[in-house]
């Protein structure tokens, strides 16, 4: 009878998992399909049906109707750079709290922690009307500040809860060696941190890369939008689209994330479950 019922269990798993990828992989599969797809056959045929034929057209028509490479670009320098200092910033404050610890550190632990409920929006006038007084509309730094500021709740989180389980005999070896705070952060706490460290860019990365709400505030010239915002040019006169151009925008704007995502899922999920003897 045991055995029958973990053989059940394992066919019940089995099949919640399968469903799980299907219902996961299907978006991406029928937006990749569809983008390649002739516009007549989808206009006139079935949305979700098995195309008659494939074409590369609607990518040619992609990079016509708008300037694909110049938001891949500027996405791509507001995420790096914000993503560069949320792991700076979140890691030296996880540092000072966890690590080298105050009075009132926890205090100041819960009160980072707040701002994880936050939103976004309740920021935008005040931000709108400081940057117009400083001269900062309409930049990259209008974009990165805010996206700085809203991200830092959740990676001191994430770093201050790797943080605690490094012992504390390697940092008291460490400074029995002479090693001062700074030296025991960049030689013993950066290094093995590698793994949150890339957990926290990514999982803060795919917000800041698909950000709207601060680009479409702060940002007005063409120069300057970044990919989400400058996919508005696919919607036409009166409201019309061309669907399958705009799949295809779709497609090529979010393959950098899928293969950053394919490369780094190991390190991604060793980061949110590993302590320091995993590094």
């Amino acid at each position: 009878m045991r055995p029958r019922r973990l053989s059940f269990a394992k066919s019940l798993t089995t099949g919640l998992v399968v469903a799980i990828v299907i219902v996961q992989v299907y978006p991406l599969a029928w937006l990749f399909v569809t983008s390649l797809r002739p516009a007549q056959d989808f206009a006139a045929g079935n949305p979700f049906g098995i195309p008659s034929s494939l074409t590369l057209d609607n990518y040619v028509r992609a990079f016509e109707m708008a300037d694909l490479p110049q938001y891949i670009l500027n996405s791509f320098v507001v995420t790096a750079a914000s993503s560069a200092l949320i792991v700076f910033l979140g890691m030296m404050a996880a540092y000072a709290l966890q690590v080298l610890g105050f009075r009132g550190s926890k205090v100041v632990l819960g009160l980072f922690l707040i701002g994880i409920i936050v939103p976004v929006q309740v920021a935008l006038v005040p931000l709108f009307v400081n940057y117009a007084r400083v001269g900062l509309l309409n930049t990259y730094q209008s974009m990165i500040i805010p996206l700085v500021g809203f991200a830092l709740p959740i990676s001191i989180y994430l770093f201050t809860s790797f943080f605690q389980y490094i012992p504390r005999e390697t940092y008291e070896a460490a400074s029995l060696d002479g090693a001062g705070p700074y030296r025991i952060f960049f030689g013993i706490t950066m290094p093995l941190s590698t793994n949150t460290v890339i957990t926290v860019v990514f999982v803060n990365g795919i917000f800041i890369w698909n950000d709207f709400i601060f680009a479409n505030t702060f940002v007005f010239t063409e120069g300057l939008k970044t990919i989400p915002l400058g996919l508005q040019n696919f919607i036409g006169a009166m409201g019309s689209v061309d669907w399958t151009a705009t799949f295809a925008a779709v497609c090529v704007t979010v393959t950098p994330l899928l293969l950053v995502f394919l490369v780094l899922n190991k390190a991604i999920i060793y980061g949110l479950e590993s302590g320091s003897t995993k590094g």
